[in-house]
């Protein structure tokens, strides 16, 4: 590793300094935190789990393979390929589902807005039309009226069945991609029904074959994509507005002690969204100020946060985002978060001890989020927003008078700001609502091509953030912008990598494009469910161009993966077509057929492919390699 390209390391455990700083009182505090748990399980890893060759399905197992001994089978007499693909699928069934109910709660949050049972309103009438538009729903009708219709439509697109169109396919996929899906049998049924299918295929003694396994995976993930995550951030836009670009705040320096903070937590955004706009009445305020607060504040926490941070302007009652999912037990140890309201995902199990360490309460608000220590429990209804908004303002208030003036508050002095807010529509409104001043650029060679990186975060291959954020540095250096979503989103806004100053990191083309639209090199496209966005921007592309996706110059990268929503977007991006970058490897290493399959023989099925590395100079190079064949191939110097 060069240090003339990459940071030095030694000794840390995050890219970040404000971590770095919070894990000093963590650690005086003697609390146990996520990087030494990490250290404690790395001595005692099994290596026929990291492997794959392990499965304790049946009662007949726990099964080990042992390619070296007798025990080159499992009981029932899988193989190697097979278990390895089957944990896999597994793992993407866990990422489907927890997808399926996102849009779960998005479709009847929609519904029940169009009924008059929530304080939401519908922001954006332009998209509503839109969507209805292209799913054959009347739009010359009664607004309310649309969104029920189409709130219905999008819940049974994600339970149809094989017999029954697919209209979000038709709708939003690249035209070529859908022939090249029906011809190798990829073109999906509805989200529930693909799982469904593939958690019949787990049990044991149905489906011992790793292709078939792996075939199942693939039609999952699209149906992911198109059933479920991109109706519910459509959606997400149609009730708070499509994000366009503006100037937010991030890492662990937003937190103030002096007032009542109130921190969202998870993926979905109602409660906080509600909060936003309850928040900023002068009677809520003055309450807080009433029991000595300086006001009440809104804090956004991981993807919840960026889903708000999208939407919403900076102010005195939103203050920003505080960063990933490994930052959770530094913020809470800062000591200034009153109430921490977590729903869908990312809400460590032993953030209890800090609650009672640091006086914070803890709130569940969805129907799916239980951790030891859980105070509060408010399953989510839409029609019960409201009083929920109000119960956790109660909750604050209640607790700064148990926090304040008796935890010692610890708040690192850093701020970064970025611009978040790239949506599809803001690239196209920055291009004058056409693709060809990107074509134009693209095949000028100013920008080579484009990464979208959706991602995690994870101590895995290094500290926290550090792969990410170097990864993109060499991306960017290279003439090659970068569209981030998820938890590695996060880190390359704290990092500095999302605002004008990034571009004076990116090459000269890049750097020219960049300068002339006033757009960093890193766009920030908000979470891991907006995959589904970014696709809607590569599928704009590959259709005005009149290609297919796997002719583009573009690639996905995973850099930082670490959990079942992260393995779902994986096998999409190579079900549709896609150069997948992912670090670290997967732990399908023992099927030696199956990573052939996964590397080098899926590309001639979908013209994607799974690639591995873990050292971000070596995996920027492989990506400009990959892009550069992609240019010759069409036509491009």
């Amino acid at each position: 590793m060069s240090e003339n390209v990459l940071e030095k390391i030694e000794g840390r455990v995050s890219y970040h300094d404000s971590v770095e700083e919070m894990l000093v009182r963590i650690r005086e505090d003697g609390m146990s935190n996520v990087f030494d748990r990490y250290a404690a399980q790395e001595k005692i890893r099994c290596k026929f789990c990291l492997q794959g060759l392990s499965c304790q399905q049946c009662s007949q197992g726990p099964c080990r393979i042992n390619e070296k001994g007798e025990q080159d089978r499992g009981v029932c007499g899988i193989g190697p390929d097979a278990m390895a693909m089957r944990k896999l699928l597994l793992q993407n069934i866990m990422g489907a589902g927890t997808y399926s109910h996102h849009a779960y709660e998005a479709f009847r949050t929609l519904k029940a807005t169009a009924e008059g049972k929530t304080p939401f309103k519908i922001k954006d009438v332009v998209k509503l039309k839109w969507m209805c538009e292209k799913l054959g729903i009347n739009s010359n009708q009664d607004v309310n009226q649309m969104a029920i219709q189409l709130a219905d439509l999008l819940e049974n697109q994600q339970r149809i069945g094989v017999e029954e169109p697919n209209l979000m396919v038709e709708a939003f996929a690249p035209q070529k991609r859908k022939e090249v899906w029906r011809n190798t049998h990829l073109y999906p049924a509805g989200t529930m029904h693909e799982e469904q299918n593939c958690v019949a295929s787990c049990l044991t003694n149905v489906d011992g074959s790793y292709i078939s396994l792996a075939t199942k995976a693939l039609r999952l993930g699209l149906a992911t994509i198109y059933n479920s995550q991109i109706g519910l951030e459509m959606v997400q836009d149609i009730l708070f507005g499509t994000p366009m670009p503006h100037e937010v705040n991030v890492d662990l320096g937003i937190m103030d002690p002096d007032y009542v903070n109130i921190v969202f937590n998870g993926h979905q955004p109602w409660a906080g969204a509600a909060m936003i706009e309850k928040a900023k009445s002068p009677e809520i305020q003055q309450r807080a100020k009433a029991t000595g607060a300086k006001g009440l504040r809104i804090v956004g926490s991981i993807e919840t946060g960026q889903e708000l941070l999208q939407r919403f302007q900076m102010d005195d009652v939103f203050v920003g985002l505080m960063g990933n999912w490994i930052a959770i037990e530094p913020l809470l140890a800062t000591g200034t978060v009153d109430v921490i309201a977590m729903e869908e995902n990312c809400s460590p199990p032993a953030i209890d001890m800090y609650a009672e360490k640091y006086q914070a309460t803890l709130v569940a608000i969805s129907t799916i989020i239980d951790i030891p220590g859980l105070q509060h429990k408010i399953p989510y209804d839409p029609s019960e927003v409201d009083q929920m908004v109000n119960t956790l303002i109660d909750l604050g208030i209640e607790n700064f008078n148990k926090r304040h003036g008796k935890i010692k508050p610890m708040v690192p002095k850093k701020i970064t700001k970025a611009i978040a807010g790239f949506s599809t529509e803001a690239v196209l409104g920055a291009l004058g609502n056409r693709l060809d001043p990107l074509v134009d650029v693209i095949a000028a060679g100013k920008i080579k091509g484009v990464v979208a990186l959706a991602n995690c975060s994870t101590l895995r291959n290094g500290p926290h953030d550090w792969n990410t954020v170097n990864l993109t540095k060499e991306l960017i250096k290279k003439d090659i912008l970068v569209v981030a979503g998820g938890c590695g989103n996060h880190a390359l806004e704290v990092a500095g990598l999302c605002n004008l100053d990034a571009i004076n990191l990116a090459g000269p083309g890049l750097k020219e494009v960049c300068s002339a639209l006033k757009i960093p090199p890193v766009l920030s496209f908000g979470t891991c469910t907006d995959t589904g966005r970014i696709s809607m921007l590569v599928s704009a592309l590959a259709d005005h161009l009149n290609v297919d996706v796997p002719q583009l110059p573009i690639a996905v990268t995973a850099p930082e993966w670490m959990e079942q929503k992260a393995t779902i977007d994986g096998v999409f991006a190579v079900a549709y077509g896609a150069y997948t970058h992912l670090s670290p490897t997967p732990f399908v290493t023992g099927g030696p057929q199956l990573v052939k399959l996964l590397t080098e023989d899926v590309e001639g099925l979908t013209g994607g492919k799974i690639a591995l590395g873990d050292d971000p100079v070596g995996v920027a190079n492989n990506i400009e390699a990959h892009i550069v064949s992609k240019r010759k191939g069409l036509g491009l110097q």
